[in-house]
């Protein structure tokens, strides 16, 4: 157990945080609009992110190096440009929507403006990253983690239908319309979104995990991709028994908690939304993060928490920089927000493309990952991953052709 403990928090930090208000609103919206019918799209977007995101930790804690790195060491600056790129474009519209989100929780729990609580929210996360240690900052966002019990309590409030639930989760179907692709592309994207790809290999490397805390640390992956699956299942239900059978339609997740008030009483609206804000803010820690990362390792340049400013100026830079575009987007007036926090989901699941690529070919690889290479089963399940997200964005392009 001691030994489990030691390794706990890339799997369950990087897991946790796929449930941030881009993903609530998805999760609400699919809910709402869909009631259980969908529940199946999200248990697979979990298998999926257990298999992904086990071998980014491996890939991490065999060969000691971030995904950018192993990019540009194996494909040189051309393709380590083109992985950035695509990090660095989902990571930013990911960002807008924590701060989003931080906007929409503070308006709705105590009418505080945006343009006080996004401000202080870059302020205090950047304050908490860039000036902490790396176990101080580990142990305060693991903290932050535990509010999602509030979406599981919100959940049984709400009195759903169990018997609707297991049928959504073991039998497929979908409508074939453009909101319905819309909302599974968008789910698949929240739910394996690439920042975390990125994020739980270097924080692996970070944590200086070794070959030997490989099994515990596959516990810890395994451990925060359910606990994803299960708080996004409780964020479903909790929509489908309130407001898709009272044909209530919500544009994103804070309209979700006003909305359950009358049908589910107070408590479960207030944790919905408390749920709503403790997200936010655990995500616009760790997202920047990802992107320091990755910059740094693209680069070639130092990138630890425990880095002094003067010896890792890229990548504080980089964190610094990407709080700050991102709070200003979403302080501009009349800015989008609702389209930020959902359709960026859906641009994750677009950018997978680029990025999975790169990380299945390079756990193929003897040379890179030697005992510890992809196996035929672990090809097989990336494969089919990989076909399926390619299946769905093509889908979703065709509907919206049509």
């Amino acid at each position: 157990m001691a030994a489990l403990f030691a390794v706990v928090g890339p799997g369950v930090l990087a897991g946790l945080s796929d449930d941030d208000p881009a993903g609530i609103t998805t999760y609400s919206i699919l809910g709402a609009k869909f009631g259980y019918r969908l529940l199946w799209v999200l248990a697979v977007s979990t298998i999926a992110l257990i298999v992904f995101h086990e071998l980014g930790a491996r890939m991490g804690v065999v060969t000691k190096k971030g995904l950018l790195a192993l990019v540009r060491d194996h494909y040189g600056p051309r393709g380590a440009t083109l992985a950035l790129s695509a990090l660095v474009v989902a990571n930013l519209g990911t960002l807008c929507a924590e701060f989003a989100g931080v906007a929409a929780g503070l308006d709705l729990l105590a009418g505080v403006s945006r343009y006080v609580s996004v401000p202080l929210a870059a302020i205090g996360v950047s304050l908490l990253v860039l000036r902490g240690s790396f176990h101080r900052v580990e142990h305060v966002l693991l903290a932050l983690a535990s509010v999602f019990v509030a979406y599981v309590v919100s959940g049984l409030l709400a009195h759903p239908d169990w018997g609707a639930t297991a049928r959504g989760l073991v039998v497929p179907g979908m409508p074939l319309t453009r909101d319905a692709v819309l909302v599974a592309v968008a789910t698949l994207g929240t739910t394996l979104a690439p920042w975390g790809l990125a994020f739980i290999q270097s924080y692996a490397v970070d944590k200086q995990l070794t070959v030997e805390d490989l099994r515990y640390e596959r516990i810890d992956v395994i451990v925060g991709a359910v606990l994803t699956g299960v708080i996004g299942l409780f964020i479903v239900v909790a929509c489908a028994a309130t407001l898709h059978v009272n044909a209530i339609t919500i544009n994103d997740a804070s309209d979700a908690a006003g909305a359950l008030k009358p049908l589910a009483g107070h408590l479960a609206a207030t944790l919905f939304g408390l749920g709503f804000l403790g997200a936010a803010l655990l995500a616009a820690c760790i997202v920047p993060l990802s992107t320091a990362y990755s910059v740094a390792e693209a680069f070639r340049q130092p990138g630890d928490i425990n880095d002094s400013f003067a010896k890792a100026r890229l990548f504080y830079l980089s964190y610094g920089g990407m709080v700050l575009l991102a709070a200003a987007i979403v302080l501009i007036p009349g800015a989008p927000l609702v389209s930020i926090l959902f359709l960026s989901q859906a641009l994750n699941a677009v950018l997978l493309l680029l990025i999975l690529p790169f990380m299945r070919r390079l756990a193929q690889d003897p040379a890179v990952m030697g005992d510890h290479a992809l196996g035929l089963a672990g090809k097989l399940t990336t494969g089919i991953t990989l076909v399926l997200i390619a299946a769905s964005v093509t889908a979703l392009a065709v509907l919206s052709v049509a």
